[in-house]
């Protein structure tokens, strides 16, 4: 094929640019204190809730995952026509889940902070540990929110000391997504890679699809994204960040995990290449598949002029999986009950069958409880778009817990991302690396968690 006339990535991008905007199981289990006894409900101020009148006014910060702003204000004005003595403010709190942490945090000693809060898979716990959330539980039983229908593993993910800190909202896996037209021309079956070994071999045949200076599987980096994919390449070599609250980057599976990281951007056969926005670029026709969160399936749906497909992560050698993430909503423990109480209310309702139904048509999330996941607006959604299903039934088959590491320590998630990101920019050796980062894991947990274990 020749690239003479082939558009460069630069300027397929900039075609998809504002198109693709801000694109973005088995048990889980959670950190316990090691004392040989069940674990306890942690001690909180218990409130009546019966005597609580709730607040007329809240507000709540999000990101708005999944390029969602328009689906939140949707749901604002439906929980407003419900409950009309409740108004609720959306405010735009930063552009991803760092952001809005970062801002909470800030705001964590002022009369700023909101009534309701995006809680990330990396910073739900950070915010329990700093003492700045409630638990859910006995608010939830108040409110009859039939907490039991939440997919277990997703609420699961926010328990700690018998309690929930928080309930599951823009939940999601990393989805692989191709781009079927260019597979058709490589010749190839259309489905995703059941292995990397064999995207490895389909990638000769794809390179002739793409623009000269790209290559055919595009990846974004930076905080909250790359040690999230990552983890499906290092279990895929049977490694890890961590055996629990352990750090295993020293071991010989993890350096074979940095290994298969560097050979896939920088060896002889070298197929990926790094995207600033991996979405834009697959979309626009700039690479040929990408790892993205199933949140951005919405965003990529309308914006590629191509037919997409979706498939599970490939397995590595010794499997794979793929890890949890997305984000939960958290209500501040500073606020008065009555504040507490309508963002409850309000929280309750973002989670119900029918909202978070009309959440997941509407961005590429999954629906957070089980009556959603089969209900008639769902499965109208699966039978018109099946892309909608892959991630449902990849949570089904390959979810895995995310090593406590990334998801408990407070800023390892940065850490895992500076030693990642040595490897895929710098070409570092995977040990170097990974020996590099290793000390500030430990220190971030002998600093930031082990003394409130």
């Amino acid at each position: 094929m020749s690239h003479r006339a082939a558009p460069t990535r630069r300027g397929l991008a900039a075609l998809a640019l504002a198109a693709v905007g801000a694109l973005g199981l088995t048990a889980c289990t959670t950190p316990t204190i090691a004392t040989g006894q069940a674990a306890e409900p942690a001690a909180t101020d218990a409130v009546d809730w019966s005597t609580v009148t709730p607040a007329s006014e809240i507000t709540w910060w999000s990101n708005h995952p999944g390029a969602s702003k328009p689906v939140e204000e949707e749901l604002i004005k439906r929980f407003e026509a419900e409950h009309p003595d409740i108004k609720v403010t959306l405010v735009t709190a930063g552009a991803n889940y760092d952001e809005v942490a970062q801002r909470f945090q800030a705001a964590s000693q002022t009369s700023e902070l909101p009534d309701l809060v995006i809680s990330s898979d990396v910073w739900w716990f950070r915010y329990h540990l700093n003492d700045q959330i409630m638990p859910l539980d006995d608010v939830f039983e108040h409110l009859d929110a039939d907490a039991d229908d939440f997919v277990p593993a997703l609420y699961g993910d926010y328990e700690y000391d018998g309690q929930h800190w928080a309930a599951p909202y823009a939940r999601s896996t990393p989805l692989f997504y191709y781009n079927k037209e260019k597979w058709a021309a490589a010749g190839l079956p259309d489905r995703g890679p059941e292995t990397w070994a064999e995207m490895q071999e389909w990638s000769t045949k794809l390179a002739g699809q793409v623009p000269a200076d790209s290559k055919p599987l595009g990846l974004s980096t930076g905080p909250s994204w790359a040690a999230w994919w990552f983890e499906n390449m290092i279990w895929g070599q049977g490694g890890q960040y961590s055996d629990e609250w352990t750090t295993t980057l020293d071991t010989p599976e993890a350096v074979a995990g940095g290994t298969f990281l560097q050979d896939l951007f920088h060896g002889d056969e070298a197929y990926a290449t790094v995207s600033e926005d991996s979405a834009v670029d697959f979309s626009s026709g700039v690479v040929a598949a990408t790892i993205g969160s199933t949140g951005s399936l919405k965003g990529i749906l309308d914006a590629a002029t191509f037919d997409v497909g979706t498939a599970y992560l490939p397995d590595g050698p010794q499997g794979g999986g793929t890890p949890t993430g997305g984000t939960g909503l958290a209500i501040p423990k500073a606020k008065s009950p009555e504040q507490q109480l309508a963002a409850a209310m309000f929280l309750q309702f973002l989670t119900d069958t029918d909202q978070t139904a009309y959440f997941s048509q509407n961005t590429g999330y999954m629906p957070v409880r089980t009556s959603a996941v089969e209900s008639d607006a769902m499965k109208a959604v699966y039978a018109s778009t099946p892309q909608f299903r892959t991630a449902v039934d990849q949570l089904a088959d390959k979810a895995r817990s995310q090593d406590w590491i990334r998801v408990f320590v407070p800023g390892a998630d940065q850490v895992l991302t500076e030693g990642i990101e040595q490897i895929v920019l710098r070409g570092e050796d995977p040990q170097k690396a990974w020996s590099s980062i290793a000390p500030k894991l430990d220190t971030a947990y002998r600093e930031n968690v082990e003394p409130y274990l």
